[in-house]
């Protein structure tokens, strides 16, 4: 089931791994993926230059932390990034990530 309704999908990322429910944590970007995974590194040397023109808050979050059904649901679209609002399924460039704040 892919849920566009962003709010309810970070609510259950959360559920999964509930040291992402702070304060702090409401505005960061999230980067779901998982330890080797090639596509993740990438996704995160993305976001790295991204930084370097504008500064974000984001952190890394490993899908294997999730319930079997949370963690099947990303399995195959890996990496994504999860801002407060909006989703982004990798493949993706440094412009995508620019969109992701307009």
């Amino acid at each position: 089931m892919h849920d566009d309704n962003i709010e309810v999908l970070r609510a259950r990322v959360i559920a999964a791994n509930p040291s992402l429910n702070t304060a702090e944590n409401n505005n960061q970007w999230w980067l779901l993926g998982t330890s080797g995974c090639h596509l993740c590194d990438i996704a995160e040397q993305i976001i790295n230059q991204f930084q370097a023109v504008q500064p974000i808050s984001y952190q890394h979050v490993d899908i294997a932390d999730f319930d079997e059904a949370l963690m099947m649901e990303f399995a195959t679209t890996i990496p994504v990034i999860l801002t407060p609002s909006k989703r982004l399924n990798y493949p993706f460039s440094v412009m995508d990530l620019q969109q992701l704040l307009a």
